[in-house]
């Protein structure tokens, strides 16, 4: 069975994120709650972006409803660009992301906190027909290879290195990409500019950027889109996150294993999300803003992230304030949002304990 589609319990030791924070989440999540009583009822609160979030929104907010039958949160898929600037003008209350708010953004909106509430990863993923069934090691070099059209063949030189005895087909690469503002694309075309210089110099990274005009290049839209064009069209690769795992899965496609950048070849499973995040987690500044991409270490998969909320920290009122605090509270809790049971299902994993106290003391600011 390949590793990667494992499901691998959450070591206890890191999903039960520990030193006080939670005792503390409680206890606001209790003052909260009585104080507010039944108020709730009128707060309508609306959620939107990431598509790679989505499939999480959906799993949690059917068992956020038992714990608080009040809560009235809508959640819809439309891309991590939408989510962010929807969140800014208030048309949604919580913007999801992939990636964070750039420096422009936040200089323009400092009232806006970018929450992460757990980490996900990220697959590269390929169709191509007798060799789904194993792994083909990809590397950043080789993907914007793959994506700037300067590698047109499955088997050119480049490739076959780096999966010597694999029999490659000699057929044209169908390059897939975002055609919405994504998350998926700003951690994807990151890993490239990091692990390649040509990239970054010539294309680099965003939720949008001007991809090389490739010919047989495809664009879609969303994760559930990037999943359809790679089943229906042989020879292609595509960028998708591990919450559409079962997708991949169901349709037989093929699981890179990414260089990182100590030179090894990895899947992405929880052991190498950890690895990956243990190493950046004491560099996360207060605010959170962090790429995690191409992390240093042995054990680390190159392609992981945060996972942001967009939320503004000035609310129009207290009990808005209070519903979306007590919310994103059990979201990252042990005994909540971040049990193994909803992380497993998208493939993710709770944020280390020293992130979890950013997170909360981020989420303390909402009022």
């Amino acid at each position: 069975m390949p590793l990667h589609r494992k499901t691998v319990p959450v070591p206890t030791g890191r999903s039960m994120l520990m030193g006080g924070v939670f005792a503390l989440v409680l206890g606001v999540i209790v003052a909260t709650s009585a104080a507010l009583g039944r108020a709730a009822q009128d707060v309508n609160l609306l959620e939107t972006g990431s598509s790679l979030l989505y499939p999480l929104f959906n799993l949690w907010l059917p068992a956020y409803n038992h714990i608080d039958p009040d809560a009235r949160i809508t959640t819809q898929s439309t891309g991590s660009g939408t989510g962010i600037s929807q969140a800014i003008a208030g048309i949604a209350q919580i913007g999801a992301s992939d990636a964070y708010m750039s420096n422009a953004q936040m200089k323009q909106h400092p009232e806006m906190l970018n929450i992460p509430l757990c980490i996900s990863m990220q697959m590269v993923n390929y169709n191509l027909p007798g060799l789904n069934a194993g792994h083909l090691k990809l590397s950043g070099p080789v993907l914007a290879g793959l994506y700037d059209g300067k590698i047109r063949y499955w088997d050119d030189a480049a490739v076959r290195a780096l999966n010597p005895g694999v029999r490659l087909p000699h057929r044209l690469v169908i390059p897939v990409h975002r055609t919405d503002g994504s998350g998926d694309t700003f951690i994807f075309t990151q890993y490239l500019s990091f692990s390649t210089p040509s990239w970054a110099n010539n294309v680099s990274y965003g939720t949008t950027v001007s991809w090389p005009a490739v010919p047989g290049g495809l664009g879609a839209e969303g994760n559930p889109g990037m999943v359809t064009a790679i089943h229906g069209n042989p020879y292609s690769v595509a960028y998708i996150g591990t919450s559409y795992e079962s997708g991949i899965a169901r349709y037989h496609l093929g699981t890179a294993m990414l260089e990182n950048r100590a030179g090894r070849f990895l899947l992405p499973t929880v052991k190498t999300a950890e690895g990956a995040a243990a190493v950046m987690a004491g560099k996360t500044p207060q605010d959170e803003r962090l790429s995690l991409i191409f992390a240093p270490g042995a054990d680390s998969y190159p392609i992981i992230n945060y996972e942001y909320v967009m939320v503004s920290r000035h609310q129009p009122s207290a009990a808005q304030a209070t519903a979306l605090r007590k919310f994103f509270f059990w979201a990252i809790s042990a005994n909540g949002g971040s049990t193994a049971r909803f992380m497993n299902a998208v493939h993710f994993v709770p944020l280390p304990a020293a992130i979890a106290r950013l997170t909360a003391a981020q989420i303390g600011e909402i009022r």
